[in-house]
């Protein structure tokens, strides 16, 4: 697959206040991605990961987990109580792909998750960051299995959960599920 991102319906602004221009695209990685249309600084805040407000238990009716196979949704774990959901009034970050070596970080500010970018990104890159997906059990392989990750980094896990013995990636609470 080409790493050359292929046009999308339009080219976006990040958010109506930032100027950073991105778009969504067929990813090398997995399933469409995020790609920096401009170069992006160090520091920036690129966009925020927009979506309705849910409880975890709603979100577990509604996107239930199926035995076996490859978990996959637009959540994004608020707290031990609330998702983001962004299947739901949700913007280009939902397409944000995982890199267990990212270019990117997920900020939690009162509640607000923002992306940011972690390190100057060339234009035409893919946007990444680590999912930090933490689960309270004992992470066996078929558990592994069913978060596996894309990313394909010299330093890739092979999957989306976070090692017990791990330090968070990200600052605060914030996770994505997908």
């Amino acid at each position: 697959m080409s790493s050359t991102p292929r046009p999308a319906a339009s080219d976006r602004d990040a958010d109506e206040s930032s100027s950073v221009k991105l778009r969504v695209a067929n990813s090398p990685r997995h399933g469409r991605g995020v790609f920096a249309l401009t170069p992006i600084p160090k520091g920036t805040r690129i966009i925020e990961y927009k979506g309705k407000r849910v409880s975890w238990a709603w979100a577990s009716r509604k996107y239930p987990e199926v035995e076996g196979e490859p978990t996959h949704t637009f959540l994004f774990e608020l707290d031990d109580d609330m998702v983001i959901d962004a299947n739901q009034g949700g913007n280009d970050a939902r397409w944000i792909n995982h890199s267990c070596a990212p270019n990117c970080q997920a900020v939690d500010e009162d509640g607000r998750i923002y992306i940011e970018a972690l390190r100057n990104i060339k234009a035409g890159e893919e946007l990444g960051y680590d999912y930090n997906i933490r689960l309270p059990e004992r992470l066996t392989p078929t558990l592994k299995k069913r978060w596996p990750c894309y990313c394909n980094a010299r330093t890739c896990r092979g999957t989306l959960l976070v090692p017990k013995r791990g330090k968070p990636t990200l600052p605060g609470k914030a996770a994505k599920r997908i």
